[in-house]
């Protein structure tokens, strides 16, 4: 999102201790995730080579659940691909997918990995900032945002940070209307970021969220816990329509 607009009017939705904390860890694994060359990385008996301005694959992304949640009719639209992942395991379920990301060395990657991986004719890629450059409604959006509310210094750390969220907010006042009746949402998020701002905007928004998987652990000596939801606009009941 572009840095002059509006200040957002987001407020952490927690204990300024908590915050605190946040950032520190925030400091400390991005200096973990930086590297120096290229890396080779193997995620549902697919090949990914990626550059050191491209975060690589996690092992707890979306992946598995797009395998489970595609549909062979879907058009999908992979917000923020980064190494293409999500993009290309959504092409063994449909032949029609968008991928997009803000950072020009992600779109570079995934087409490469596209090509790599034999579905190059299926994985369209764009550089995107958010549905800039998204014509059209999806019956699939998959989307792994930025968790950290903080101003990213570069596009590498853009992939873990977004300064007052503005492109988390802006997503969620944008996809409904670029959803197709029916269509669902892919989302990945944890407590390494402010998880109750999330259920706000899910609420706020109007969207229903369902819980498809869980994982708890420590990172750091922090307790985490990332989730991957569904999320739908409920239809309008008959009796609800003027």
């Amino acid at each position: 999102m572009n840095e002059d607009a509006q200040p957002s009017t987001y407020r952490p939705m927690m204990t300024p201790e908590r915050a605190q904390r946040l950032r520190e860890w925030h400091e400390q694994a991005l200096q973990g995730f930086r590297r120096d060359a290229p890396i080779t990385v193997t995620e549902h008996n697919r090949t990914f080579v990626v550059p050191p301005d491209v975060y690589a694959p996690h092992p707890l992304g979306l992946a598995v659940i797009v395998l489970d949640e595609v549909r062979e009719g879907d058009r999908v639209l992979d917000m923020g691909t980064g190494s293409g992942v999500n993009g290309i395991v959504a092409a063994s379920g449909s032949r029609t997918v968008l991928a997009v990301d803000v950072n020009p060395a992600a779109v570079a990657c995934a087409r490469d990995n596209a090509e790599r991986n034999g579905v190059a004719d299926r994985v369209e890629v764009r550089e995107s900032d958010l549905f800039q450059n998204t014509p059209g409604r999806f019956d699939l959006i998959i989307f792994d945002p930025p968790f950290r509310w903080f101003r990213p210094r570069d596009m590498f750390e853009r992939g873990t940070a977004d300064q007052n969220y503005r492109t988390l907010t802006t997503f969620f006042d944008q996809a409904s209307d670029h959803l197709e009746p029916g269509g669902r949402i892919l989302l990945s998020f944890g407590t390494t970021g402010d998880i109750d701002y999330l259920h706000h905007l899910i609420t706020t928004r109007g969207f229903i969220a369902s819980e498809l998987r869980k994982f708890e652990g420590e990172k750091d000596g922090f307790a985490v816990t990332y989730f991957n939801y569904r999320l739908i606009i409920p239809p309008i009941s008959n009796a609800a329509q003027p």
